[in-house]
């Protein structure tokens, strides 16, 4: 100061010789607040108090403190700003000015935050120009410093490069605390053992921000780990739709100020925190976000989705509060909290995001919360759509019908009281009517509110054009009512329209999307459904292959992980039923086990479908533990869903197919009348117009002929018919299921015509089973009705002895053997020695040594099979229906 004010230099010069320790570092005898006042304010109020300044005129002296945070000795920079302002205070015309960077620590802002103390945010005062030349200072000292480094620069040249000078400066985006921060991560400060040694290895890193800076954010996180609602403060950051200024969050979180200050002043070098309550917080870069909502990266620091319900009942109260206090009053967010003016218009996000895992006491909290805000504004769309979703929600926790009734209504008003001011807009009240009138078709089985659904689906896409941010919410919604329709109807139409909007939504969600695992799963498992629909190998694979990024995307402890889990089990045990490939059910049955691991306890549908995989392999390989298992989960399973629960059904059925697979092993006749009276119930809770009551009058029927086959009883057989012709008349064609239930009433007719030869049946059979193999021209279970059609014309032969329906049978099983049967199938053996004797009939009437030969080639090819390989018992020709992707 003495060079650019020299009219200060003999005051000065004065307290340097009274006062030696004043040129030095400060010792216990001396501050830096009594430098300050010695050495600065002294000399400068003595030099103008002599007269003007001259090298003063028109300009004051200014001073610069930088890094004012960074000293470790809080109570002397306490001291020293308190002699700032006592200066200033007694001599504010003095011409001295001091400039003060830091970041916004407590202990500085607390003593700033005075009239006459301009404070700012010097965030919006940078410039990547400004940036470069501090990282180029900052590196250039470092090569200086740094042996290694001057090392590599002889050998590689310039260090770093300018296109990662660039990259770099991109990423930080005019922070120079962040700049900062990424510096010290590149040159090793704090490093882990197991990271690369040497800065040229961590600058690619930095580069790589996501995840190159995991370990830079986790460990300025630890700083603050240990304070009260550290995480809590976190995840809210992390899941916030727009950034809320520190009152906001407070107001949000219910807590002080002051406390979440008090955690965020530690981590400023990776969230920048405005030295105002009201300025929003921010984050340094985006990839500090995915850091914190990516499990396998954060760790204990893991903003768990489940927050999202946390937060939508933070902001049901704090919008409910307000209307409290201004009931009837219409609102404008703008002149609201910021706290408030937020719940206001992201709420529904969080329900929406928060979907599948709010607990019952969140929905009962959420719907009385509302009904109140309802009751105080009774004619606002936007809470009585609000108030219609969460019952909606609540609905699907309890399976309450009069829940979704109300809902439904209550979607109806809000549409009726004209445009809605959420954000959704119209669009978003016909998807919920829509999303709603789906659950309630489910409960009921009435087609005109899955008709109705479809219709207002159509209606919200039509509102929502491209580019709507929204489209692609609109397009899954509307693909799986489609969806349902296909699987009620069975038209292919909807079929192709359904994967052809899940396509659509899949490009609208790029590669960084993070719900771009919800299309790739909708289009899995629509293309699951037009395999099963047509046999295309092709859709199977393509299923399999979208199914299987699903999961990668979803990793532990995700909420959708467990259901997408299970989507891609039941692709894998399709292709297993498909290919016989054992290494494909048993990949299935692990991800079932992990599925219904990481599922909730309350939840029935990994249990269904590990136990479904189980009785595959049981019926595969024949061990009894696997049916043991699967008997006991679907137990539980069915304790799961009370009585008055419509779902219900599901289990039921489930475990009445078991019993009855372990009646066929057993002979145990307590199984098969349990598994009879469990599939009654079944049916019972599946009226005329369930869309699943096909399958279960077909399982039903099954079992009645079981019980048929063991006691002879005429009424059982006769029942069993019925139901399959009631099952036939609710599938017309071209309906998927129907190929099915034409193979099986054709297989109950055989065995009403083995019972009183009456010619007639044994006609509607094979007329029954050449249907089906209409249907069936390509399809993987083709090889049913060819069993079944085989034996029909082999009992016409035996009745008639006309060869033509011998050869016929033949032609059949050499079908099934060449293109069903394949070497190493587990029927394959079976199916050869059925080949040899249908042969042998033709032989015996012909005497052809062509069939001579035929047949002994097939019994040394069974004999050498049997030998290699365990006995399997061929499965009986009927077909047991459960609803796909249960």
């Amino acid at each position: 100061m003495a060079a650019a004010v020299p009219e200060t230099a003999p005051f000065i010069r004065a307290a340097a010789t009274a006062n030696p320790a004043l040129k030095n570092v400060p010792v216990p005898s001396t501050s830096v607040a009594m430098q300050m006042q010695s050495l600065i304010y002294g000399p400068l109020k003595s030099a103008t108090g002599r007269g003007p300044v001259r090298s003063l005129a028109g300009h004051p002296f200014l001073i610069v403190i930088d890094g004012l945070d960074e000293c470790e000795d809080k109570d002397e920079v306490e001291d020293l700003i308190d002699g700032m302002l006592a200066f200033f205070d007694e001599d504010p015309f003095i011409p001295l000015r001091i400039f003060i960077t830091s970041r916004v620590e407590q202990h500085i802002q607390s003593r700033l935050d005075v009239p006459g103390v301009r404070l700012d945010n010097l965030v919006d005062h940078c410039s990547d120009d400004d940036v470069t030349a501090f990282l180029d200072v900052l590196f250039q000292d470092a090569k200086r410093r740094n042996p290694v480094i001057r090392a590599y620069v002889r050998e590689h040249g310039e260090w770093p490069t300018p296109s990662e000078k660039r990259k770099l400066v991109e990423h930080i985006g005019g922070s120079f605390i962040f700049a900062s921060a990424v510096f010290k991560f590149i040159m090793g400060s704090n490093r882990a053992s197991n990271h690369p040694t040497t800065a040229m290895d961590r600058l690619p890193l930095a580069l790589n921000m996501n995840p190159g800076l995991d370990e830079l954010y986790a460990q300025t996180l630890a700083r603050s780990e240990h304070l009260p609602h550290f995480l809590n403060i976190i995840s809210t950051i992390a899941l916030l739709d727009a950034p809320l200024p520190t009152s906001g969050i407070a107001e949000l979180l219910g807590i002080g100020t002051y406390e979440v200050v008090n955690v965020l002043v530690n981590l400023q070098a990776i969230i920048q925190v405005p030295g105002t309550d009201d300025t929003p917080i921010t984050l340094c870069h985006t990839s500090l976000r995915d850091f914190l909502t990516t499990q396998s990266r954060s760790g204990r620091f893991f903003a768990h989705p489940h927050y999202h319900v946390r937060l939508f009942l933070r902001t049901t109260e704090c919008e409910l509060g307000l209307r409290k206090r201004r009931p009837g009053a219409l609102i404008d967010p703008s002149e609201c909290t910021p706290a408030v003016a937020y719940s206001l218009t992201c709420s529904m996000n969080h329900l929406a995001r928060g979907k599948g895992l709010f607990q019952r006491r969140d929905s009962d909290l959420a719907i009385r919360s509302y009904r109140e805000a309802v009751a105080l504004h009774p004619d606002t769309p936007v809470l009585v759509f609000a108030l219609a979703h969460v019952i909606c929600s609540h609905a699907m926790h309890t399976g309450s019908l009069v829940d979704l009734k109300e809902a439904i209504a209550l979607h109806r008003h809000a549409l009726a009281l004209g445009p809605s001011s959420h954000h959704l807009g119209r669009a978003g009240s016909l998807n919920g009517l829509g999303i709603a009138l789906v659950q309630c078709y489910w409960h009921t089985g009435i087609m005109a509110n899955l008709e109705e659904a479809i219709s207002v689906h159509r209606e919200a896409l039509a509102l929502r054009p491209f580019p709507h941010p929204h489209r692609p919410d609109s397009l899954y919604i509307l693909g799986t009512a489609l969806l349902d329709r296909h699987r009620r109807i069975g038209s292919a139409s909807d079929l192709q329209e359904a994967i052809s909007l899940h396509r659509e939504a899949l490009e609208l969600r790029p590669l960084s999307h993070p719900d771009r695992w919800l299309p790739l799963s909708n289009l899995g498992t629509t293309l699951l459904a037009r395999y099963l629909h047509t046999g295309t190998v092709k859709d199977l694979e393509e299923s399999i292959s979208l199914l299987h990024i699903v999961v990668e995307l979803r990793p532990s402890p995700h909420p959708d992980r467990s259901s997408s889990l299970g989507n891609l089990g039941s692709s894998l045990l399709y292709r297993y039923r498909y290919t016989g490939t054992m290494a494909n059910l048993e990949h299935a049955i692990s991800l079932f086990r992990e599925a219904h691991k990481l599922g909730l306890s309350s939840h029935p549908s990994p249990m269904i479908n590990l136990s479904n995989a189980l009785l595959d392999r049981y019926r595969c390989t024949g061990p009894m533990t696997d049916l043991e298992e699967a008997i006991s989960l679907l137990r539980k399973a069915l304790k799961l869903r009370p009585s008055s629960y419509p779902n219900r059904s599901l289990p039921l059925g489930s475990l009445g197919s078991s019993l009855l697979y372990r009646y066929r092993y057993t002979g145990s006749k307590t199984d098969v009348e349990d598994a009879i009276s469990l599939l009654r119930k079944a049916l019972k809770l599946r009226p005329s117009l369930h869309p699943d009551r096909p399958s279960s009058l077909n399982n039903l029927a099954n079992a009645l002929l079981d019980r048929y086959d063991r006691t002879g009883t005429v009424a059982d057989l006769e029942e069993a018919i019925s139901l399959l012709r009631k099952a036939l008349e609710l599938q017309p064609s071209p309906h998927p299921g129907r190929p099915f239930l034409l193979n099986n009433l054709g297989n109950a007719l055989l065995a009403l015509y083995r019972r009183t030869e009456t010619m007639d049946d044994l006609e509607k059979a094979i007329f029954l089973c050449r249907e089906a193999l209409t249907l069936l021209p390509s399809h993987q279970h083709r090889s049913f009705p060819l069993i079944n059609l085989s034996q029909c014309l082999e009992a016409v032969y035996t009745k008639s002895h006309a060869l033509p329906h011998i050869r016929e049978a033949i032609t059949h099983c050499e079908e099934l053997l060449d293109s069903h049967r394949p070497i190493g199938h587990r029927y394959r053996v079976t199916t050869l020695n059925r080949l040899a004797s249908l042969l042998q009939k033709h032989f015996d009437a012909t005497g052809r040594e062509e069939d001579r030969a035929r047949i002994e080639t097939l019994k040394e090819e069974a004999s050498r099979l049997s030998a290699s390989t365990s006995a399997t018992r061929a499965a009986p020709p009927k077909i047991s229906v459960t609803k796909e992707g249960s």
